[in-house]
């Protein structure tokens, strides 16, 4: 596709309410390392563009692989009919290139997967039985153009590894999780230790064999810092987009704007202008710049995520959080880097201020009902808290409880912070995204779910 600003390109932008074109052109690595061996090693490329009119609630969306502008002008025949005309005046194109020390283009396939060789070298600890490591990488090149004269133009490089361990003794099997990942040139990995990394999951993995189960009940539970956000990502940002707000998915949070919703420690932060994150960007998928989004301010909900068309049906501003999958996909209200801000407590007090209760240092994944905010997670790596300090490690521990209760019984905030990373999944899309907490107490309202005695 031609990426000028012709005419012939505004021209099919100049009907309905609002119009947009989003293009791509999005090359890919993916390398899974199992059983001492390179297994799969893939690489592709996918260039497209997707061209929507938005008329009042309706949406009429169009996408092809790799076009020209002409494709557009005899595919959009049908999405214009009966839609109004407007003029488009074309405004000063904005761009963004990050300028990396080490594009990942620009390193040898060798030395990719000699960083998986070393992390499976750290791994294989004895009781191991199988290390399955993947390492990926996704460079984006996106373009959008919209009905209001904007042109945005970005380049986004996204690097991940994770690693699976699974230990074995006596045929009993245990498996341990982690991954890194950001928006970063190779040099990521000078900055993350991943033979430490790896060498951490496996010992995780092997000490489960011996770990009790966790007990069964309600208890004060501590998320440390380290646990990453998971938790608050799933129970409290995803209700806090404002497509779940409107359809009544979330119906807690509907009209609560201005409202005490939280501990007034808590404070929710939702920010993609951080550079190195992986929700990280500097223009969504709509071509607005991303901006940092105070949603709850001290226990007091302010606001909504918003793209184009659910910002227009609350009669306010999109804040920049527009995102689709590709250019496949229509942009939805997605969250990007989702994070509990550092409150004023001791981690340390923190943790000895629970003489006896459940300490979760890494969060697993977990399932959410967004109409009540009931949420149940696996806890990853958990320790039993025993006269206020670290106790037995655990397995087979989940946490069970409501999302909105948790935000009110939230009594300390910690002033250290920590990550975690993952694919958000919704409406069949997904987004990379970071999600951040410091460490937290939680006295009431959360049941441990383990093994009853």
């Amino acid at each position: 596709m031609s990426l000028d600003t012709s005419s012939a390109l505004f021209d099919l932008l100049s009907y309905g309410e609002y119009a947009d074109l989003f293009w791509e052109d999005t090359q890919t690595l993916s390398i899974r390392w199992e059983d001492g061996k390179v297994e799969r090693f893939t690489g592709g490329q996918e260039r497209g563009a997707g061209l929507r009119y938005l008329q009042g609630d309706e949406c009429r969306y169009v996408c092809v692989d790799d076009p020209q502008v002409s494709d557009f002008l005899s595919l959009s025949r049908p999405l214009i009919k009966g839609l109004p005309i407007k003029n488009v005046i074309p405004q000063p194109a904005r761009m963004f290139r990050p300028s990396y020390n080490h594009p990942v283009e620009h390193i040898p396939a060798d030395a990719k997967v000699d960083l998986l060789k070393k992390a499976y070298a750290a791994a294989s600890l004895p009781g191991v039985r199988q290390i399955t490591i993947g390492y990926g990488e996704s460079n984006r090149h996106l373009r959008v153009w919209t009905s209001e004269g904007t042109q945005t133009e970005e380049w986004r490089t996204t690097l991940t590894f994770s690693i699976t361990v699974v230990a074995e003794k006596n045929g009993l099997l245990q498996t341990a999780y982690d991954s890194v990942s950001g928006t970063s040139g190779f040099d990521f990995f000078e900055k993350q230790n991943i033979v430490q990394l790896a060498q951490h999951v496996a010992k995780r993995a092997i000490q489960r064999l011996e770990a009790p189960s966790a007990p069964l009940g309600e208890m004060p539970v501590i998320i440390a810092a380290s646990a990453g956000g998971t938790l608050i990502h799933e129970a409290i940002g995803h209700p806090l987009e404002a497509d779940a707000v409107q359809k009544d998915v979330s119906p807690t949070y509907k009209g609560a704007a201005g409202k005490v919703v939280a501990n007034e420690k808590v404070s929710v932060l939702e920010d993609p202008t951080m550079p190195g994150q992986r929700g990280f960007y500097a223009f969504d998928d709509e071509g607005i710049a991303a901006e940092r989004v105070v949603l709850i301010d001290h226990g007091v909900l302010k606001t909504y995520l918003y793209d184009r068309q659910t910002a227009a049906k609350d009669g306010v501003r999109s804040n920049g959080h527009g995102r689709r999958e590709s250019f496949r996909h229509r942009p939805i209200p997605r969250m990007a880097n989702t994070f509990v801000a550092p409150g004023p407590d001791d981690p340390q007090k923190i943790l000895r201020s629970i003489p006896h209760g459940f300490l979760v240092t890494k969060m697993g994944g977990g399932q959410v009902e967004p109409a009540t905010g009931d949420f149940v997670f696996e806890v990853e790596e958990g320790f039993l808290i025993q006269n206020g300090e670290i106790g037995a490690l655990t397995r087979s521990a989940n946490l069970i409880g409501n999302g909105p209760d948790v935000l009110k019984n939230i009594d300390l905030v910690g002033s250290d912070m920590g990550w975690s990373v993952g694919t958000c999944g919704k409406d069949g899309q997904g987004a990379p995204v970071s999600d951040g907490l410091p460490t937290l107490r939680i006295p009431k309202g959360v049941v441990v779910g383990g093994i009853a005695s």
